[in-house]
């Protein structure tokens, strides 16, 4: 039975426990363009029946993906208020299952590493704890034979990655994605970290409040003391993902009509650094990196340097995915052989055991870093006609990443 029409039994007084679908699955279902809301329905029946707050949860991502970002995380606050703890996944081995505690923040899909989807197939027992400010003080970890840290870095999650901190302080297991090192992804602190690095190439970023990009623009202050070049610029709001906000100005007029044209109160700023290949179109690649080793994830190519996974572009052109598909076969022994140094800069200098980037390569052969994160979504889900080299790929990603929780789980205590 397809999983979004899975009957809730709703009639008063009566509901067996609901079993959650979680995030790999109904964002598969989302996917492939079937219609949630017949689930959502079901769901919102059934919540209001019974105190639930597994179907609470599962309703909040069905809500997100049908873009109502405002009433999903309502009603995923009204979960985290009922419980903070989450069996997610059960293992189905006899042998004593290995036990992966995460800790999330509450959030929208972009507040934490969507490890979900990495982990679909795994054979784990997977464990999940909200944390934020309003966590008691003396609230003890479930039990857990190894910690993930999945809050990303952003400025919503500075408190609950310091709770995390303290929580993980003193825990006797292996933390992977300490929070400390997980705060260096921010756009700017990532420049400072990898910036200068041999055989990076990254664009100067800088985080600027709205009155100071309006006296940039009007020529009051003079963005060359805080930039190491100038226009054309790269503008997007903080916290913004998936190019939403990003824009490239060309001269004052233009960064004030776009500043003047929101209510952001804060931006980051970067040169635009022109990264088209010799034929004229724009290449990027998302690339994961699994305990310092890389993984190749997928290679957008478009007309238009704002490169988001161009599926129309891809899909009308299969010189592309042929060259998409050559990336994949070839990585390990041509890309990530060409770039071995900045690769293994990028792992050293960050120090997360999981972290994605989105990248191109400069005409100088240098790699070009967009976005270091560790809240990158990566999965499996693109149409296997279309895409028949995908899979293969995706699941060579899961399987370093499944095997990275054991290892950690088997030698951490």
């Amino acid at each position: 039975m397809n999983p979004v029409q899975t009957p809730l039994a709703v009639e008063a007084g009566h509901a067996p426990p609901y079993q959650p679908l979680g995030l790999a699955t109904l964002l598969r279902e989302a996917t492939a363009g079937n219609d949630l809301t017949p689930l959502g329905d079901r769901l919102l029946a059934h919540s209001e029946r019974h105190e639930d707050p597994y179907a609470l949860l599962d309703l909040s991502l069905v809500l997100e993906l049908k873009y109502q970002k405002a009433s999903a995380l309502t009603v995923q606050n009204l979960a985290i208020q009922m419980r903070r703890h989450y069996r997610l996944k059960s293992a189905h081995s006899a042998e004593a299952p290995v036990k992966v505690l995460v800790l999330k923040s509450p959030g929208d899909l972009m507040a934490n590493t969507p490890f979900e989807c990495l982990v679909e197939n795994a054979d784990l027992q997977i464990d999940v704890m909200y944390v934020d400010g309003n966590l008691p003080q003396d609230t003890s970890l479930p039990e857990h034979d190894v910690i993930l840290v999945a809050a990303c870095a952003s400025d919503e999650n500075a408190e609950p990655l310091a709770r995390i901190a303290s929580l993980t302080g003193r825990a006797d297991c292996r933390v992977l994605n300490r929070p400390e090192r997980i705060l260096h992804t921010t756009r700017d602190a990532a420049y400072a970290l990898l910036g200068k690095v041999h055989g990076i190439c990254m664009a100067h970023t800088v985080r600027l409040s709205r009155e100071r990009i309006l006296e940039a623009a009007s020529g009051a202050f003079d963005l060359s003391d805080v930039l190491d070049e100038h226009y054309p610029l790269i503008v997007r709001p903080v916290g913004s993902h998936a190019g939403q906000g990003l824009v490239k100005v060309s001269d004052g007029l233009d960064l004030a009509r776009y500043v003047n044209g929101t209510d952001i109160q804060e931006y980051y700023v970067a040169p635009f650094i022109d990264y088209s290949s010799a034929d004229g179109l724009f290449r990027k690649y998302r690339i994961v990196m699994i305990e310092g080793a890389p993984f190749a994830c997928h290679m957008g190519i478009s007309r238009e340097w704002m490169v988001h996974y161009p599926y129309a572009e891809m899909i009308a052109h299969p010189e592309r995915r042929e060259e998409e598909a050559r990336l994949m076969a070839s990585f390990d022994s041509d890309f990530a052989v060409r770039h071995r140094e900045a690769l293994r800069m990028i792992a050293e200098t960050t120090d997360l055991d999981y972290v994605g980037f989105d990248c191109a390569e400069t005409s100088d052969g240098r790699l070009l870093i967009f976005e270091i994160a560790t809240a990158m979504v990566v999965h499996d889900m693109d149409d296997p006609g279309t895409f028949p080299y995908k899979a293969p790929q995706m699941h060579r990603v899961f399987d370093a990443f499944h095997q990275m929780l054991r290892r950690a789980a088997a030698g951490s205590c």
